[in-house]
């Protein structure tokens, strides 16, 4: 739990918006220059946005002790449309250039996503913010992170973040709305990027914010501790709804809601612990409810409803012994009708190594007393616990026939 004092807001507050703002203007270059005016101060504070909609064409960047806020849904920030070309010569590791076939649309602010056919996903893609463009060289301000080859697809876009928060503590991003115009982006993967974005961050509150029709995840954060998400709306993303990963340590996620997502409505990626994920509504998102996998261990789920999802309620994924999903506690969680029209979804899967993990007090495919029919699985021991006749006929014919489908990785798993 983030102590309040923390992040209660101090400093200065600018106005950003109408004729009446300090900084007036609906784009993301306004709001940029009010987080610059407060940098300059050096004591954090407060940006407050107007209602309206903001042209989004590069992310804004939130740094320590900031808060920013709007004045409720409709202070929108919308990403521009997407604009795309090809390297003309290799774009290496460490440069802060590129040469490009064609350099319109991109001018100084413009978010960057750079990568070619090979290095494309996880944390192979660069990101960055145009600093200045001459000819058909495009300079930016983050060096590239890979080699990426002109004859191998190298490509430039305009994908990238809407908010974004790196190497700072103690911020509130609070109160608005995130629209990551999906249908005119490319995506771009969750690792380097989201609708709003966390990296080596900590202390850190996103509170009453939607995200929606983002290409890619709504909201990622990455090598963060205590990062808290509170009544949340995340929907409609090309990828998953909420991302936490790559050593994310006591985060909170409660009363949120992550339906129609392309992927998983919640996405715990690798060395997640000791998080609570309390309250939430993982409904009809397009692969699963939850992902959890490479030693995600020691996190509390409560009372959450997962119902709808296209593959099935919880996926365990696929890890070797000693990278499994270890020690985790499933409480009340309401897990019913995921998979697909064929009738065969499974309410929880576990398809590699996991451990010692507890559910108690779980309604698993609509029936209040569903439970697995063998209790406990030992190591080596796979199991399909499939309802009674009897508990399928008093629950909704949904899709989900199977409750829990444990593979031989599977060790410990207990069911109260």
């Amino acid at each position: 739990m983030i102590r309040e004092s923390m992040l209660s807001g101090t400093g200065r507050t600018i106005t950003v918006g109408g004729p009446g703002a300090e900084v007036q203007g609906f784009s993301s270059a306004a709001v940029q220059a009010a987080v610059e005016e407060l940098r300059r101060g050096g004591e954090g504070g407060t940006i407050l946005l107007d209602e309206g909609e903001y042209r989004a064409t590069g992310p804004i960047r939130l740094y320590g002790g900031m808060t920013l806020q709007g004045r409720g849904p409709n202070t929108v920030l919308k990403k521009s449309g997407g604009v795309k070309t090809r390297f003309v010569t290799d774009a290496d590791y460490g440069e802060l250039q590129a040469e490009v076939e064609d350099p319109s649309g991109f001018e100084p602010g413009t978010g960057l996503q750079l990568f070619d056919d090979k290095q494309k996903w996880g944390w192979d893609e660069s990101t960055a913010v145009v600093t200045r463009v001459e000819g058909r060289m495009l300079y930016f301000d983050r060096h590239l992170e890979r080699d990426y080859i002109a004859d191998h697809g190298g490509t430039v876009t305009n994908a990238c973040s809407v908010i974004e928060v790196r190497d700072a503590r103690h911020v509130r991003i609070l109160d608005l709305t995130v629209d990551g115009s999906g249908e005119r982006n490319e995506p771009i993967g969750g690792c380097r990027a989201g609708g709003i974005y966390l990296y080596k961050a900590g202390d850190c509150r996103i509170e009453n914010v939607a995200v929606r029709n983002f290409n890619g995840d709504g909201i990622s954060w990455q090598i963060t501790e205590h990062v808290e998400v509170r009544r949340c709306a995340v929907t409609d993303c090309a990828g998953s709804g909420l991302h936490p990963g790559a050593g994310t340590a006591r985060t909170v996620v409660a009363d949120c809601r992550l339906e129609g997502n392309g992927l998983a409505g919640l996405f715990i990626c690798w060395r997640v612990r000791y998080g609570e994920f309390v309250r939430n509504r993982m409904n009809g998102n397009g692969s699963c409810g939850i992902s959890i996998g490479h030693k995600d261990s020691y996190n509390l789920f409560a009372d959450n409803e997962i119902r709808g999802n296209g593959e099935c309620g919880v996926d365990f994924r696929e890890e070797k012994p000693g990278n499994g999903a270890n020690g985790n506690r499933w409480l009340r969680n309401a897990i019913a009708d995921n998979g697909g029209e064929d009738g065969e979804g499974c309410g929880i899967v576990v398809r590699g190594a996991a451990a010692d993990n507890v559910f108690i007090g779980n309604a698993i495919d609509g029936a209040a007393d569903a439970k697995p029919a063998a209790a406990t699985a030992a190591a080596g021991g796979a199991t399909e616990a499939r309802m009674t006749g009897e508990q399928a006929a008093a629950a909704p014919q949904g899709r989900q026939r199977t409750a829990v489908r444990l593979g031989e990785g599977a060790a410990r798993f207990t069911f109260e």
